[in-house]
């Protein structure tokens, strides 16, 4: 087709306007890593403890990761909480060895560290062999990377405790404002039960129930998911500090099952539509929603354990412990968490090559961890000059060379011959508020963007051999299911025959089911999957 002058200069135009843009957001970035840079070489004690730059959005000064003197008495609190919320997740981790599961909690007690378990291999769903570790190799088509919709991981709610779990009425006004103490949605709920609703047989008041009132019609349990919701957030908050006002213990907002969602959203495919199936009482219908079933794979995943693959160091100390050196750096091996080294080939290798995502525990924000990684994508600065650049030869400084190294004496390896800069943004998929939304795609997840800065320790070949992090906010545990896995409930096993997500569940499904949410506050994946299943093909 003939081309118009006014075309050609209207695409030349545009052109321009792009190359200018991508010159601005390149200084931007320039300017805010070489500043950085420069703090750093003035004060690496402060600016080590500085949170990592959330790119393209503002940020408020984040709750600590690391205690200090100057905190106060209920920060400190919070953050042994914290410890002890994460060991209990962690925990439940589990290697397949045999046949048979064996757990964190089962092989190490308390809040010991997970030992020598800082490679990349342990993660990453390669061989051994196959894995990439030679810097140079990477800079030619692994610099950048992120996952297809198809193998991306979905946005959903973390379903926090305090709101009831799945117990949540989400859509209904009650439930509209967040942040409110546990037992106001509570009373909501008590006000309202689920059998006056079915009882009044109105069809809007039934399809605002919660994910959890629907799977119980659904299964003829009797409620019992639904109880368990409420009974988890009543254990939680008999554990907190007393609200004056109501007599009772509060609940943490930022709790919920966050490490069941970050595997489901893409241990799962995503649900799509919306799926109508008849409750088993055999008159009631129900509509799930996508957000229904997003919110039962969650559950899913966090109440089961199945064989998962881990690496990082769990930091012990849970006060003003934690020791760092003159130069800010934490002394603690399992404080000091995932080398970069490790960081940078599972990263790379998982996302870049393996095409499958993983799970980040971030602990320099304590509302940002147990997130699914989507992407990544990294330039490098020089360490002895505090240049950024997006050449690997101008970044990188002979070893002998580098008299700015405030990090040598913990560099070990013999092999050590050069040391790169590497500035790393890193994309992970956020939490998003449950919706009546009849269909769920791509462009209704949320994702953020962080910038770790780190540096590498090379040996003659290019090959990664060690590295040291720029600052002490920085992935912690990494982790992930294992390819091809299911997560079983402890009665899936024993229910025989299937069910598509359509119909009526097997008549003698009910009181197995019924036990299963009573005992462990689990759905079951006989009736999850299909549910996903039948959700992308409504569509």
């Amino acid at each position: 087709m003939k081309q118009s002058r006014l075309f050609r200069e209207t695409v030349l135009a545009l052109g321009l306007v792009s190359a200018v843009l991508n010159s601005t957001a390149w200084a931007d970035r320039n300017q805010d890593i070489e500043n950085f840079l420069k703090r750093f070489d003035q004060n690496s004690k402060q600016t080590m403890d500085e949170a990592p730059a959330m790119v393209g959005s503002k940020r408020e000064k984040p709750f600590q990761s690391l205690p200090n003197k100057k905190w106060k008495k209920e920060e400190l609190l919070k953050w042994e909480k914290l410890i002890d919320q994460r060991d209990k997740i962690r925990q439940k981790m589990c290697k397949e060895v045999n046949g048979a599961l064996v757990c964190l909690d089962s092989i190490l007690p308390g809040r010991a560290s997970p030992g020598s378990n800082d490679l990349a291999e342990n993660l990453v769903d390669l061989p051994k062999e196959k894995l990439v570790r030679n810097l140079t190799l990477m800079d030619k088509s692994l610099k950048e990377a992120s996952l297809d919709d198809k193998s991306a991981p979905w946005s959903d709610d973390y379903w926090p405790i305090y709101r009831g779990i799945l117990g949540a009425r989400y859509a209904t006004p009650e439930f509209e404002t967040r942040f409110l103490d546990w037992t106001v949605y509570q009373t909501a709920i008590e006000k309202n039960p689920m059998d006056s609703i079915l009882k009044n047989g109105n069809v809007s008041e039934i399809d605002l129930l919660s994910p959890s009132e629907k799977y119980d019609l659904l299964t003829g349990s009797d409620g019992a998911l639904t109880q368990a919701m409420w009974a988890q957030t009543e254990e939680a908050a008999s554990q907190g500090e007393r609200n004056p006002e109501t007599g009772k213990g509060k609940v943490e907002t930022w709790m919920g099952i966050c490490h069941g969602w970050s595997p489901a959203s893409y241990m799962f495919p995503r649900p799509t539509g919306i799926v109508k199936v008849k409750a088993a009482d055999g008159k009631t219908n129900l509509i799930f929603y996508p957000a229904d079933i997003k919110a039962l794979a969650s559950l899913l995943w966090a109440q089961t354990r199945t064989p998962t693959k881990f690496i990082g160091g769990r930091c012990n100390e849970k006060d003003t412990e934690i020791k760092k050196d003159a130069n800010g750096r934490v002394l603690s091996a399992n404080c000091f968490d995932t080398n970069p080294m490790t960081w940078h080939l599972s990263i790379v290798n998982q996302i870049g090559l393996a095409k499958r995502s993983f799970v980040m525990d971030a602990t320099y924000d304590y509302e940002v961890w147990n997130q699914p990684v989507y992407g990544y994508s990294y330039t490098y600065f020089n360490p002895q000059t505090g240049k950024e650049t997006n050449n690997l030869k101008t970044a990188t400084v002979a070893w002998k060379s580098f008299t700015k190294d405030k990090f040598r004496k913990y560099r070990k390896n013999p092999s050590i011959a050069t040391i790169v800069g590497v500035a790393m943004d890193v994309t992970y998929v956020v939490e998003m508020q449950p919706t009546h939304d009849k269909t769920n795609n791509p462009a209704d997840d949320g994702h953020k963007t962080v910038r770790y800065l780190y540096d590498l320790e090379l040996d003659a070949k290019g090959t990664i051999v060690g590295g040291e992090w720029y600052g002490n906010m920085h992935p912690d545990f990494l982790w992930t299911p294992e390819p091809g896995k299911n997560a079983q409930s402890v009665v899936d096993m024993s229910l025989s025959g299937t069910w598509n997500g359509t119909g009526g569940i097997p008549a003698n499904w009910s009181d197995t089911i019924k036990s299963a949410a009573e005992n462990g506050g689990q759905p079951v994946y006989k009736i999850v999957r299909p549910l996903v299943d039948q959700s992308r093909s409504s569509r």
